[in-house]
């Protein structure tokens, strides 16, 4: 059995190129892709999350391992898809209504895909009707609105009220640097993330399954 603690520490690293090498290799040693997923990438992840928490990386170190992460999943998804391993539930995010900030956005996509989910991004400036539909397509159970201005802030309560009137089953989160469990109370959101460890550990509760510690 291949030693999936490299993953882990090439993910924590963030040295992406290590990281396909040593997936590809695992595999063929003989590891399943929910073995390298577990044990190594969302492992190697969970470690960044908990340093980002306790203030001890930032966001360009959580990039680069999420990017890191992103490079094995690229070997993980076929396999996935072919044996027709269902997601833990499918998430459509996006930036809202007059926000072109995206980095956030982009971490939180990156780690829920990470974390078994299926994504749906629907990128930036996103009309409240957008999101709406895009729920009704895929059959979402989650959305997450991302702002980073104050100035912007304001568009997530007509599009959670969209959201709400067309989809009232989906579950809302909101997030980004201005945002707070007061404001996102205040919309009508059922849920905060103050970061996106702290946003994929709120998606996975409300899926019903545990958060990593």
């Amino acid at each position: 059995m291949p030693d999936l603690n490299e993953i882990a520490t090439a993910v924590i690293a963030g040295d992406a190129a290590r990281v396909g090498s040593l997936v590809d290799a695992a595999l063929g040693q003989g590891a399943s892709a929910s073995e390298v997923l577990e044990q190594g990438l969302t492992a190697g992840m969970a470690v960044v999350g908990r340093r980002f928490r306790a203030n001890e990386v930032f966001v360009p170190e959580v990039l680069v391992a999420a990017r890191a992460m992103k490079a094995g999943m690229v070997h993980l998804d076929p396999i996935f898809s072919a044996a027709g391993v269902a997601p833990v539930g499918t998430f459509v995010i996006g930036t809202v209504r007059g926000d072109i900030h995206d980095i956030g956005k982009n971490l939180v996509g990156m780690m829920l895909r990470g974390a078994g989910f299926n994504v749906v991004d629907l990128g930036v400036n996103v009309m409240p009707q957008v999101f709406v539909d895009a729920v009704q397509k895929h059959g979402a159970q989650l959305v997450g609105l991302s702002a980073l201005l104050t100035t912007t802030m304001v568009q997530m309560k007509p599009t959670i009220d969209a959201l709400r009137a067309a989809v009232p089953q989906v579950k809302i989160l909101v997030g980004g640097a201005p945002v707070s469990p007061e404001y996102a109370a205040s919309v009508g959101a059922d849920g905060y993330g103050a970061n996106a460890t702290d946003a994929v550990e709120r998606a996975l509760e409300f899926m019903g399954r545990p958060a990593s510690s």
